[in-house]
């Protein structure tokens, strides 16, 4: 009965009410501070070439007019691009988490039940210092034949060694007496890891997924080294090489009414709407993985 009078006593006093505000009003501040930018980008996007020349947009549209968008729409180069990054993302992140889980699992266990896990433990955490560099990288990817397609996108970095050592972590904290429990009923190492370990570990899977979704979309370097065409370029490579060109209207021929739209909008305007656009996904997946995201790492971090 103590206890319930000092807690209504905490929640209601003045101190609580004034902390409670303060924390709304900086959360609030920083909410928007992360989301002005993006704000920014759609305002200028949407507004009319006259008015970004003069840096009268700020976070609302000057002029509103949807002529970049509209120039976007009959350009195959960046919906080519959009959909490699597409391949690339959904194959990329599906041999990323099954290797992942299938490093993790096996090091979890101790030296008695894996008696191998010491020497493979080393082999990864040895990655994790050194490499190889670029040159060689290079040299393998063109050797093994898969220069110029998607696999050479996806298989250079097909295991993250820092994911693994975060789900190992995460699978440590899993109590043993479950997994007793699963082998006591006739389960093998793989239903359990399916069946008892997976269930139980989707704060640290989501935040792994978030991760590599988001590592593969950004991703623009090694599009640029192993694609041996630009139409090949994923989107963020695409939208760095327009980045470094000073007119991307030059880049195709233009119909009469393509000119008649552009004379609204310049080339920033149109490079700002494919990379409002290019950054539109992961802002719209991030909020469905964002509940397990903050536990995913603390779990992660602290147990092991």
């Amino acid at each position: 009965m103590e206890t319930t009078k000092t807690s209504n006593r905490i929640k209601t006093s003045t101190s609580r009410k004034i902390f409670t505000w303060g924390n709304t009003v900086f959360l609030t501040l920083v909410t928007l501070l992360c989301v002005s930018p993006m704000l920014h980008l759609l305002a200028v996007s949407l507004s009319t070439n006259v008015y970004v020349i003069g840096g009268q947009v700020s976070f609302w549209p000057r002029g509103f007019t949807t002529a970049a968008y509209e120039h976007l729409a009959v350009q195959p180069e960046f919906f080519r691009a959009i959909w490699i990054s597409i391949q690339r993302v959904a194959l990329g992140t599906a041999i990323n988490m099954i290797l992942v889980v299938l490093v993790a699992y096996p090091l979890s266990k101790e030296v008695k039940v894996f008696r191998a896990r010491t020497i493979f433990a080393w082999i990864f955490a040895f990655t994790m210092f050194f490499g190889g560099g670029l040159i060689p990288l290079f040299f393998v990817v063109h050797h093994t034949g898969i220069m110029g397609t998607i696999w050479a996108l996806v298989l250079p970095g097909a295991i993250n060694v820092w994911h693994a050592v975060m789900l190992l972590n995460f699978f440590r904290g899993v109590p043993k007496e479950l997994e007793e429990a699963a082998h006591m009923d006739g389960a093998n190492h793989m239903i359990t890891l399916v069946k008892v370990f997976l269930p139980l570990s989707l704060p640290a899977l989501a935040t792994i997924l978030l991760f590599t979704m988001v590592g593969h979309w950004n991703a623009w370097f090694d599009g640029m080294i192993f694609m041996r065409s630009p139409a090949d370029f994923p989107l963020s490579t695409y939208l760095s090489m327009l980045v470094m060109q000073a007119d991307v209207t030059a880049r195709v021929m233009l119909t009469p009414e393509e000119i008649m739209a552009l004379a609204e909008v310049d080339d920033r305007t149109i490079r700002i709407a494919q990379i409002f656009l290019g950054a539109l996904p992961i802002m719209a997946v991030y909020p469905f993985l964002q509940r397990y995201f903050v536990k995913g790492i603390v779990v992660g971090s602290v147990k092991g």
